[in-house]
């Protein structure tokens, strides 16, 4: 699986004439490295539908249990930006590349022990204390490892091709989710008593594998150009989270707007609704984990045409389109997943992720960066997007299946939430400058 991924990137990135071949090693390996965070991460969220609420915080009310599961998972969207302001702050006084290696070391190490967690029937109480803690370090890993990945690759890729080589790296996302969502859907066709008991931890202990991969990548790396002329004019900033809270507030606010929307997308469909249509519906979780794969199928055909474009038709105008059509699709997805009719579930959730999801997630690693200066931008992306992250990600599967559990299956109001964090996004993006083409040395 890792060679096939390798190799689909490579293509993608060997097929653009011109990019330097130092360019083309940081593309790869920060997309391959971005590929196995985002893995560990969407196990920990497909786990927390299907395992976690069983294993960890057994109630005889499923809806309690669900909802204990989903506050975990919750726990590391807010335990994020912490990862944010800390990687951020060294990554601009020290170098991107150091940071990376630790904060795939971080996560890496998380995720592993997860898979060796006993349950709350051998160890009681600490058995989800335990699970709270790990989850939390995992979160503080990925908190830095996103804003270091994209930076790696933002600063070295010419102007007129950042769109696209950024949108690469957020292949990784796809990838990792699609990797993960493919693990478990091989797993949960075992018996369920050997799935409960012992299955759903394998793709836990296989990210042990994936990390050394990661890892030896990433020390291979050098610095990024734009950080290594910032250095040697000795500009470094001294506290660099002060100066995106002070210089740059209407920028970490932007970046904060633009992230809210795509991230909600996501966790409704790759995670709550695994829980929604199994548990509520009654449709096979077979079924749904393979409707999530093609969905992330498709939305890999999509995210470099995203980034392509917004190389030469703006950033803004590529993202308004995509958000835009999350709004006018938040009301007719859940009347398409009621239907309960397989063709048309399938055909909500392609769509959900692969258009209202990847259109606009495919910018973030070109948008998000040129928003910012050299000095502060380790700093500035991450504390945008993970505070995006945690404001639209990390409550809505908890939200959505609290609104479903109490209110007979009533789903009304996620339209409302999606319609409303929708135009959040809008407006940070109608108050941002458009930014592609544009040097990044500032």
């Amino acid at each position: 699986m890792a060679d096939a991924v390798q190799g689909s990137l490579t293509g993608l990135v060997n097929n653009q004439a011109g990019l330097a071949p130092p360019a083309r090693k940081v593309v790869l390996a920060s997309a391959f490295g971005t590929i196995i965070e985002w893995y560990d991460f969407f196990i920990y969220g497909t786990a927390a539908a299907l395992v976690f609420g069983k294993t960890f915080f057994p109630a005889d009310d499923p809806v309690v249990s669900t909802l204990a599961a989903f506050s975990v998972f919750a726990v590391g969207y807010l335990a994020r930006p912490l990862g944010g302001i800390v990687f951020g702050h060294f990554g601009d006084r020290i170098g991107r590349r150091s940071m990376l290696v630790i904060s795939i070391m971080l996560m890496g190490g998380g995720t592993f022990l997860v898979g060796l967690l006993p349950s709350y029937q051998q160890i009681g109480i600490l058995a989800p204390i335990c699970l709270i803690v790990l989850r939390v370090i995992q979160a503080i890993g990925l908190g830095g490892e996103w804003g270091g990945a994209v930076l790696m690759v933002a600063e070295t890729a010419p102007p007129n091709r950042r769109g696209l080589f950024g949108s690469i790296v957020q292949m990784g996302n796809p990838l990792g989710r699609l990797i993960a969502t493919g693990v478990f859907a091989l797993a949960t066709r075992m018996p369920e008593s050997e799935f409960l008991s012992w299955g759903w931890r394998l793709p836990f202990l296989a990210s042990v594998l994936l990390i050394m991969v990661g890892v030896f990548i990433r020390m291979n790396l050098d610095e990024t150009p734009a950080f290594e002329r910032m250095r040697a004019t000795k500009k470094t900033a001294r506290i660099p989270l002060v100066d995106v809270l002070t210089t740059y507030r209407r920028e970490t606010l932007i970046a904060i707007g633009i992230k809210v929307t795509e991230v909600a997308w996501v966790n409704i469909l790759s995670v709550f609704a695994v829980a929604y249509l199994t548990g509520q519906l009654g449709m096979s979780q077979a079924f749904i984990l393979d409707a999530v794969t093609l969905a992330t199928l498709c939305e890999l055909l999509i995210m470099p045409i995203t980034g392509w474009l917004s190389d030469r038709l703006g950033r803004r105008p590529i993202y308004l389109f995509g958000t835009i059509f999350g709004i006018l699709f938040a009301f007719p997805l859940f009347w398409l997943l009621e239907t309960r009719n397989p063709t048309l579930v399938l055909l909500a959730i392609v769509i959900g992720i692969s258009i209202c999801q990847g259109t606009v997630f495919a910018l973030h690693a070109s948008f998000m960066p040129e928003l910012f200066g050299t000095k502060v931008r380790y700093s500035g992306i991450s504390l945008g997007f993970q505070i995006g992250a945690a404001l639209g990600g990390g409550l809505t599967p908890l939200v959505a299946a609290a609104v479903v559990g109490w209110n007979g299956g009533t789903t009304w109001p996620i339209s409302v939430f999606l319609v409303l964090l929708g135009s959040i996004t809008t407006f940070a993006v109608i108050s941002s400058r458009e930014t592609s083409g544009k040097g990044i040395d500032t």
